[in-house]
């Protein structure tokens, strides 16, 4: 028997307990998350700089800060979340009681990304935990130092047996496909999603996809084009680019190339001196292999800004690449890197079409002072999200969902959506055995009398609350005419 199925075992039997259900319990471990957060934080910032070469404060603002807020919501919102929810009833069950009742899913299993080692595998840890679920969570092996902390140290804080950390490679996340869970949430690329997705309907086992793709950012000639491309930096080589929403490339007409290149080259000097290797703020490439892999994208194209690198310290330098072409090799596949490829066109019907020829990506941006062309892109194109002017920061807004669509990832969570995500939405209908007669018209024989009745009864939508919005209303008005009266008659009988 393997330490996985061992693990899930263990996982299931404690969930079977009941003892997630009472909010109290996910209150409490969320409080514990909260702390292990806070307390372990020098832990957290040490595995992650010995990763990705992160600074302190990177890893604070990218890593923590994030995952604090959702936890102080979700401690904030659960009972919110988890209650009861009312909903519209037609005639024929307007007696009735009807709502959607939350419950946990179960098992869930948790596989998490390597390049936010913290954010991208606790976040989804929050929404199951709200949820009332157990989770099984299996940080990727690439990020080995933040995965070895999590092991270590987690379970001091949750409780071990529902919040198991699993750490390994290939094997080890084969052999926990292999189980039965109750939901499964990957973060990672689309090539082993696809894997996932596999496993998990060999049990019927509900998937979120939370994957990446080439998310291309359109700027209109016409708008700030050194604001545009402060953010532009910002967004693409915060963490040496390696961000699944990050802006993987550029869309802009031949006129305004040249001084989006130097732009951008002025920001590349401004956020990360004229030495981005020395400084803190700018990381490292995750290992030997992805180095190669970005160097070889970088074959065919023209370097306009960048292009120095050492592979020994897994350092590549921020770089623009110009002269590229939809068939260029850095065309190909999401760059996760970072490599920020221009490629010209015509306008904004030509970037349209060029974004409509290929996969949905995770996030559009645009950058205009046109509301109409940022409308346009939004009604033409399909996307997890389309951000205008900015770069990222949908990603920190927890009452937008997040999440991809197609090639780019299914389902959502932040929020109240991860909330959803996982859990079971149970729809409930409570009737009394009373008013049999209005019933009657559902059984046989079926007339055309009692046809017409059920079109009545069935088709008309009853909006339970604005009902009692009015009856309270009219209880009021009652009210009001009743004293106004009252005080006439004792007027009279004092005159």
């Amino acid at each position: 028997m393997s330490r996985e199925l061992l693990v899930v075992q263990r996982a299931r039997k404690s969930f079977q307990t009941g003892k997630t259900k009472p909010l109290e319990y996910r209150i409490h471990q969320l409080k514990n998350l909260r702390r292990f957060i806070s307390e372990r934080q020098g832990d957290i910032t040490e595995a992650v700089r010995r990763d990705l070469g992160k600074s302190e404060n990177g890893t604070q603002l990218f890593e923590t800060l994030g995952l604090e807020g959702e936890i102080n919501l979700a401690l904030e919102k659960l009972s919110e979340w988890a209650a009861p929810r009312m909903v519209e009833k037609n005639l024929l069950t307007i007696s009735d009681e009807v709502y959607v009742q939350p419950e946990p899913l179960g098992v869930v299993l948790i596989i998490g990304a390597w390049n936010y080692p913290w954010a991208i595998t606790l976040q989804p840890l929050v929404g199951a935990i709200a949820a009332g679920n157990a989770a099984v969570i299996k940080p990727s092996e690439v990020s080995s130092h933040s995965a070895k902390v999590m092991e270590e140290l987690l379970p001091l804080y949750l409780d071990k047996d529902l919040y198991p950390v699993v750490t390994g490679g290939v094997s080890e996340t084969q052999e926990l496909l292999k189980q039965r869970f109750d939901h499964i949430f990957y973060t990672g690329g689309s090539a082993v999603g696809k894997i996932v997705m596999a496993a998990a309907s060999c049990h019927l086992t509900p998937v979120t996809l939370e994957l990446g793709g080439k998310s291309p950012c359109y700027i209109d000639k016409n708008c700030d084009i050194r604001v545009a491309c402060r953010r532009i930096t910002w967004g693409k080589f915060v963490n040496c680019g390696q961000t699944c929403i990050a802006p993987d490339f550029i869309l802009c007409e031949p006129s305004v190339q040249s001084q989006v290149v130097e732009e951008i080259q002025k920001c590349i000097k401004e956020f990360y001196t004229d030495n981005p290797e020395t400084f803190e703020d700018y990381g490292r490439i995750i290992n030997q292999r992805h180095f190669k892999r970005l160097m070889a994208l970088m074959e065919g194209s023209t370097v306009a800004v960048g292009g120095a690198s050492d592979e020994s310290q897994c350092y590549i330098a921020p770089t623009v690449l110009k002269d590229v072409t939809g068939d260029s090799k850095v065309m190909k596949e999401e760059i996760f890197g970072p490599l920020l490829p221009i490629i010209t066109v015509s306008g904004v019907d030509e970037a349209i079409r060029f974004i409509n020829e290929r996969e949905k990506p995770l996030v559009i941006y645009v950058f205009s002072q046109d509301n109409k062309l940022i409308k346009r892109v939004i009604a033409e194109t399909s996307s997890g999200a389309l951000l205008a002017n900015d770069c990222l920061v949908h990603f920190t807004v927890s009452a937008l969902p997040f999440g991809g669509v197609g090639n780019s990832g299914m389902g959502c969570y932040h929020g109240r959506y991860g909330f959803d995500q996982l859990s079971h939405l149970r729809s409930c209908l409570i009737k009394q055995l009373k008013m049999e007669g209005v019933n009657s018209m559902r059984y046989p024989p079926h007339s055309a009398k009692k046809l017409g009745w059920a079109r009545f009864f069935m088709l008309k939508q009853v909006n339970v609350c604005r009902l009692r919005r009015m009856a309270l209303l009219a209880t009021m008005a009652g009210l009001a005419a009743f004293l106004v009266t009252a005080e006439y008659f004792l007027d009279v009988a004092s005159n």
